[in-house]
């Protein structure tokens, strides 16, 4: 279990620091998006492991990936290069 939340941590803080290195620009604060990476990561392994029970390490590993790639995804603001078109009154 103890391996599965420090191997959960490491891959939530690697996918958030790829997502901020990649798409500074559409990010808040680095800090606020490493600890949403590790928190999210941790969160998506608890709820596999619950899930699925004991034994499935690469389940559970994957759970927290999925978890933390969708709350890193709610982080992100829309691009200003965006125009909309204004529809006829």
């Amino acid at each position: 279990m103890i391996l599965e939340a420090l191997g959960s941590a490491l891959i939530g803080l690697a996918l958030a620091w790829a997502t901020a290195r990649r798409l500074p620009h559409r990010l808040p604060a680095r800090a606020l998006v490493l600890s949403t990476g590790v928190g999210g990561a941790l969160v998506g392994a608890f709820i596999t492991h619950m899930a699925l029970g004991p034994g499935h390490p690469p389940a559970i590993l994957l759970g927290a990936l999925a978890v933390s790639a969708a709350l890193l995804s709610l982080l992100l603001r829309p691009t200003r290069r965006l125009h909309r078109r204004q529809a006829p009154a």
